[in-house]
């Protein structure tokens, strides 16, 4: 049960007198013996300095470390919880939470309140272990049901700091119901279209971890701290085997998939006001009039030129545009459900002003640290792009893909992790977002790991990128059965940005340097950008409704059989007929392969694709 009683604990401390005379007769690391005496770190964040272990912290030296000096008020102070179950103990269950409220000065083991975080007025939920092990009784899920619903109807972000154990044994069933109570107040919240940010720190367990807190839009953590719905005691006691040293930590839960970052304690207020300027900003471009685009004068690259070019390993990757392009751009990680695909970064972003969500697929880097030409997107990394989608639908952000892959997983694993229906899903999502979406090819585009991050109301091109439904060598080793002819191949195959310009696959050829985008990696960004900013410029300048319908008829039409189509397809046909027989030509007659030539050109009209059943 939950009681209000009026504030008859003084006002807000920074700690426990037996915290604060604990930590004042502390002079060294209890990890590595490192001397805190005259540690800045330690004194001011509680972090040793050499070894960076974290120490815990109270409520209200979270609340001192992260928000503008001043500005936090409290409220929801006097509810305090009750003795609902009468519960028999050894101590009573209400002699044990007065003894809490006078060691730690709080009234429960939350603090709640208005803060501002370097500028941005923020709804502060703020769990201390130091009362009761943080659990989450009746009054504590109460007092975060409240403000959450106060957020929600004040309109501001919530940051929710979570260190918490299990549940609140004396409240039985009901410390149980405040799971339920505390995840349909952030449903409200998450449907007003507010943020929500979660900082998991030491330990962060129980209750809170698998109800509101998990329901953030974004979820940091401090390093080294003790992550899982399960205690780590819990773990150790149901495995047969001893625990990795990682297990259950926040580094372990980053490599696979369930938190956006690790931060250090000395980063997070920064972390948090770009984050929440970020998601506050609601600024729109205004007409961009500069013309920008390609200009055709210049002779039209040669196929397996722009092949080469696009594989370089020189070329610039997503990572470099997104260096250069975009402002105050802040990484999330993983998909929330198995890992963090390296292949596809994701995050958000300013340009021009404007915040936008961002995904874009990286090249792999190797061991000895160069980046290589492959891209290949696993089923997390079509998990992890729909995270950033649903974050530009939710917060009416603009969503800018990058794309180059050379395709996606076709492992075996990957087909048990649901490849198929993650690339269905990535497509249908950002085919239907309400917000304005561009893409950009910016080297390789390879088959659907290419179009799940394609499918936008404005597509770009560079100059020397290429996109295809399979590989030239693929392509030769189909046509010619010899990979070792695709430049041959290359040449029909009609990849090029100009090619798909022709063919209304793109809407615009972004010019890259004189020597192509890797002799000057700067000036291909600077074009890049501009051509982004004139399309979101022109974008937003459109009512949402038109957006959508304009989408839709482009990929609808897509392939539509009309008297322009019916020219192109008779002179793809054309090509690719005299390629086919060139090639048959010139095998020996036992090594020809059936059917004939022109039942296979007959198949191939039927089926309405040019180079094969894969295309």
């Amino acid at each position: 049960m939950v009681s209000n009683l009026p504030n008859i604990f003084g006002p807000l401390r920074r700690g426990t007198a037996a915290q604060e005379e604990a930590e004042s007769g502390r002079t060294e690391c209890i990890v590595c013996a490192f001397d805190f005496r005259e540690d800045d770190a330690y004194l001011n964040y509680k972090i040793c300095s050499r070894c960076r272990f974290h120490y815990s912290l109270s409520a209200g030296e979270r609340i001192e470390s992260l928000v503008d000096p001043n500005s936090f008020r409290e409220i929801n102070r006097s509810l305090i919880s009750l003795d609902p179950l009468s519960f028999a103990s050894v101590k009573s269950y209400n002699s044990s939470i007065f003894q809490d409220q006078q060691r730690t000065g709080l009234t429960e083991a939350v603090l709640t309140g208005t803060a501002s975080i370097a500028g941005t007025r923020v709804m502060l939920i703020v769990l201390d272990f130091g009362f009761m092990g943080g659990t989450m009784g009746c009054a504590v899920g109460e007092k975060i049901a409240l403000t959450l619903e106060r957020a929600t109807k004040m309109e501001l972000p919530t940051v929710a700091i979570i260190t918490s154990g299990g549940t609140r044994i004396q409240e039985g069933v009901l410390s149980l119901m405040q799971m339920a109570k505390t995840t349909v107040a952030a449903n409200r919240l998450n449907q007003a279209g507010l943020p929500l940010i979660t900082i998991l720190a030491n330990p962060a367990t129980g209750q809170a971890y698998g109800s509101f807190a998990n329901l953030a839009d974004i979820i940091l953590a401090e390093p080294g701290a003790i992550v899982g719905f399960s205690s780590l005691r819990v773990i150790d006691r149901a495995s047969d085997l001893p625990l990795p040293l990682e297990s259950h930590t926040t580094e372990s839960h980053l490599r696979h998939g369930m938190l956006d970052a690790v931060v250090q304690r000395t980063e997070l207020r920064a972390v948090l006001g770009v984050l929440l300027d970020l998601l506050g900003t609601r600024y729109r471009l205004s007409n961009f009039s500069e013309s920008v685009g390609y200009t055709f004068g210049v002779p039209r690259p040669q196929a397996w030129t722009s092949v080469q070019m696009s594989r370089l390993q020189s070329r610039p990757t997503s990572a470099d545009y997104m260096s250069r392009i975009f402002g105050q751009f802040v990484e999330l990680h993983g998909d929330r459900a198995y890992g963090d695909d390296p292949t596809v970064i994701s995050g958000l972003g300013q340009i021009a002003g404007q915040t936008v969500a961002v995904i874009g697929q990286q090249r792999v880097t190797g061991s000895n640290g160069s980046v290589g030409s492959e891209s290949r997107t696993t089923p997390e990394g079509f998990r992890k792009a729909q995270r950033a989608m649903n974050l530009a639908a939710k917060f009416s952000l603009p969503l800018l893909t990058l794309v180059d892959t050379t395709g996606p997983d076709l492992s075996e694993a990957a087909e048990e992790r649901g490849l198929g229906n993650t690339i269905a899903n990535t497509m249908a999502l950002m085919s239907g977002l309400e917000s304005p979406t561009i893409s950009v090819v910016i080297g390789q585009a390879g088959s659907g790991g290419a179009l799940a991050f394609g499918v936008a109301d404005r597509v770009l091109m560079l100059e020397h990128a290429i996109y295809t439904a399979v590989s030239p060598e693929e392509a030769a080793e189909v046509i010619y059965q010899d990979a070792s002819r695709a430049e041959e191949a290359a040449s029909s195959m009609r990849l090029t940005a100009r090619d798909c310009l022709d063919l209304g696959i793109i809407d615009q050829v972004v010019a890259e340097p004189p020597n192509g985008a890797h002799s000057d990696s700067d000036e291909a960004a600077r074009l890049l950008h501009r051509a982004i900013v004139s399309e979101l410029s022109s974008l937003q300048s459109m009512s949402q409704k038109k957006r959508e319908r304009d989408r839709y008829k482009k990929y609808r039409s897509m392939g539509e059989y009309s008297s322009r189509i019916r020219v192109k397809i008779a002179k793809e046909v054309n090509s690719f007929q005299n390629m086919v027989r060139a090639g048959w030509e010139r095998l020996p007659r036992r090594r020809r392969p059936q059917p004939t030539l022109e039942n296979t050109v007959e198949r191939i009209m039927k089926n309405g694709s040019l180079y094969g059943d894969d295309g």
